[in-house]
């Protein structure tokens, strides 16, 4: 009687999960919801692994890279950290795919392979320093996809009124001057940083302040006096309505740092409908219309993923 009933039940459960099966089939296959769409086609092509630096330029660019891969059926996940020195540690380990720029990551890959203190690329377009690259690029399994003709450089700054009393429009009007730097935490001894000033512009660099790449700890640093050199971008809109000013790299430490995605060439291999995803983003940006997304996130306080998503709105690539 008893095995009789429990067998009754099982059928009786049975039963009811068929139907809803069924009715879960009938309300997939008659459903126009796009969340269900999506969610559905973001499983297909499986997880890739964003990484990025933290600055403002960064994690806007990481989050089109994230929107647009979720778009292609891709499940990203994006983690932002303070250092290149941070994600290419794993890079391409564990992380598939990195937004860059082509100076900064071909001479990080340069002084790796042959010591800190080796000649950095300085190739004038970011097409011939890419190339210029390649067998490092090579060996570390990575690819560059596009390179974009939207470029942001490092850049120094100083108050105005500091510009102004003491004369100084561009880099080498600082040589023979002490100066405290504020700048990113790997800036000590970078060719294209403290180490640049110090050997190329003869800048005596007493100290180097730690505070961040282009943030507002750094900006505060300068304004407060504590330092008299800060280091930014080229793509910076807001140092004008901060009474801060770009000196001129007139001896032009800088390489080009055209944005471009470095993917994983394994993963590329496997995943090569990426380039397709990520080559349009690359080919709308340009330096003019990155100035003015930085100023929305720094300037106005929109977040870097509502910035991104307007522009790739506006731009037709979602």
């Amino acid at each position: 009687m008893n095995v009789r009933r429990s067998l009754a039940a099982v059928l009786a459960v049975g039963s009811i999960l068929l139907a809803t099966a069924c009715a879960g089939d009938d309300l997939s296959e008659g459903s126009d919801s796009p969340d269900d769409a999506t969610s559905s086609a973001a499983a297909d092509k499986g997880a890739v692994s964003i990484a990025s630096q933290s600055f403002g330029e960064a994690a806007m660019v990481a989050a089109m890279y994230d929107e647009l891969l979720t778009a292609a059926g891709y499940d990203p996940t994006v983690k932002l950290v303070d250092t290149r020195d941070a994600y290419m540690a794993t890079f391409p380990k564990s992380v598939d795919v990195v937004p860059e720029y082509v100076g900064g990551i071909v001479n990080f890959l340069n002084a790796k392979a042959n010591g800190a203190d080796a000649e950095p690329f300085t190739a004038g377009s970011g097409e011939d320093l890419a190339q210029q690259g390649k067998s490092l690029l090579d060996d570390a399994g990575i690819t560059l996809l596009d390179v974009s003709s939207a470029t942001d450089t490092n850049a120094f700054f100083v108050t105005k009124d500091y510009s102004d009393s003491e004369g100084v429009t561009k880099l080498s009007d600082l040589s023979g001057k002490s100066v405290v730097l504020a700048a990113a935490p790997d800036c000590k001894g970078r060719l294209d940083c403290e180490g640049g000033l110090s050997d190329q512009y003869g800048i005596d660099v007493t100290k180097v302040l730690p505070l961040g790449y282009a943030s507002d700890q750094t900006y505060k640093s300068v304004l407060d006096g504590e330092s008299q050199l800060g280091e930014t971008s080229t793509t910076d809109g807001t140092l004008d309505s901060q009474g801060l000013v770009v000196l001129q790299d007139d001896k032009q430490i800088q390489p080009a740092q055209n944005l471009v995605p470095a993917v994983s060439s394994s993963f590329l291999a496997d995943h090569p409908d990426v380039a397709d995803v990520l080559n349009p983003l690359m080919a709308a940006l340009t330096t003019e219309k990155l100035t003015e997304l930085n100023a929305k996130v720094a300037i106005d306080r929109e977040t870097p993923e509502d910035v991104a998503h307007e522009f790739l709105a506006d731009a037709g690539l979602i």
